[in-house]
């Protein structure tokens, strides 16, 4: 097995388990209190950190054997795989956007894999190292300042998670160039590429963190999930000497290629995103009456509180006005209400004043003495 392919085979491998810790994960929120320490306490959330933490280093290892313009674009198939495998264990529906998108994506990173050229691993220089974080730094701080200008709150977001997405493509061309210079003799000497990878992986978290702020999910997540792989994929065949087949039209189908994929990813992000808002906001309407009336809610009208409950039909109460009745809202306009009808009148109660009642008791009744 060549080291392309061992590469491509490992980058696979750290996908799958990407997306089945992505969806273990969704699971435990979804099935756990809002508490800090519950998901702890679960074994699913364990699982799901084991499955990341293994993506992440079969990750790093398929970047060691393989170019970075191959390895980072493939990490995108987390969201392709995580499609079928959420229909089939937890029973996602998938629609047909869902399906096109994932095609699209796959068809796309196929043509990437294809054109890839076969080159022998080089690093950084430390000056060309050192110029790539000043420039990194330098666009995230341009990119993070424009969306503190934005009023939008949607370009604000997009601005927002290219930067992370930049933060993210270039930690992984700090990966690619540790990995290939590592030696456990000379281990010190890679501290300054981990302290940068730990920086910019923390940045790029802060960054996507803030672009979902009024801005959703859908947009913001696409545009980081595209953004990564094309920083790092420049940067791998600007500055890695990593190239294409077939010289400029391999580089033009390349590009096809990768807008393709792109436009894959894109649609299965915001099919995810639309599936996630349906399923958060499919009890929203009863929580938020619920929430608004309080355990004091009134019947529906035409019902009291038999109805509710399941008992038959009843008259409904009079209204007080200025809303002292059953039915009425605190603090309401006062309406009028008709005059209350009985079938027969009321008795009048005796008063110390009246005449005492001289009828003869009748039978089983008692005679009341009237005192003075």
């Amino acid at each position: 097995m060549t080291s392309l392919a061992l590469s491509v085979l490992l980058a696979l491998v750290s996908a799958v388990c990407y997306a089945a810790g992505a969806i273990l994960q969704e699971h435990v929120a979804a099935t756990t209190p809002r508490l800090a320490s519950a998901p702890l306490r679960r074994g699913s959330w364990w699982t799901a950190v084991s499955l990341n933490g293994a993506g992440a280093v079969l990750h790093v290892i398929a970047l060691a054997y393989g170019p970075l313009s191959v390895v980072q674009p493939l990490g995108a198939l987390t969201i392709v795989f995580a499609l079928p495998m959420a229909a089939i264990f937890v029973r996602r529906r998938v629609g047909t956007a869902g399906w096109r998108g994932a095609l699209l994506a796959t068809v796309g990173l196929a043509g990437l894999l294809s054109l890839t050229g076969t080159s022998r691993a080089q690093s950084l220089a430390e000056r060309d190292g050192f110029w790539l974080i000043v420039i990194t730094v330098s666009v995230i701080a341009v990119l993070a300042g424009a969306a503190r200008l934005m009023r939008s709150p949607g370009i604000r977001g997009v601005l927002l998670a290219a930067a992370a997405g930049t933060a993210f493509g270039i930690s992984s061309v700090v990966t690619k160039n540790v990995a290939v210079e590592w030696t456990w003799d000379a281990w010190e000497d890679a501290l300054p590429g981990l302290v940068t990878i730990g920086l910019l992986a923390s940045g790029g978290v802060l960054l996507s963190q803030a672009s979902y702020r009024g801005a959703g999910l859908a947009s913001p997540l696409a545009t980081a999930t595209v953004v990564n792989p094309v920083v790092a994929t420049a940067v791998g065949i600007a500055a890695l000497g990593e190239h294409f087949r077939h010289g400029a039209p391999g580089t033009l189908l390349a590009l096809v290629a990768a807008l393709v994929a792109s436009t894959g990813l894109v649609m299965l992000t915001v099919h995810n995103a639309e599936a996630e808002g349906e399923a958060a906001t499919e009890d929203a309407p009863q929580a938020r009456v619920a929430a608004a009336v309080g355990p004091d809610a009134p019947a529906p009208e035409g019902q009291d509180g038999r109805d509710a409950a399941g008992g038959g039909a009843g008259p409904k109460a009079p209204e007080e006005p200025g809303g002292s009745g059953p039915h009425a809202v605190p603090g309401g306009p006062a309406e009028p209400v008709p005059p209350l009808r009985l079938p027969r009148p009321i008795p009048r109660q005796p008063t110390g004043e009246e005449k005492p009642d001289t009828r003869l008791p009748g039978r089983g009744e008692a005679v009341l003495q009237h005192h003075a």
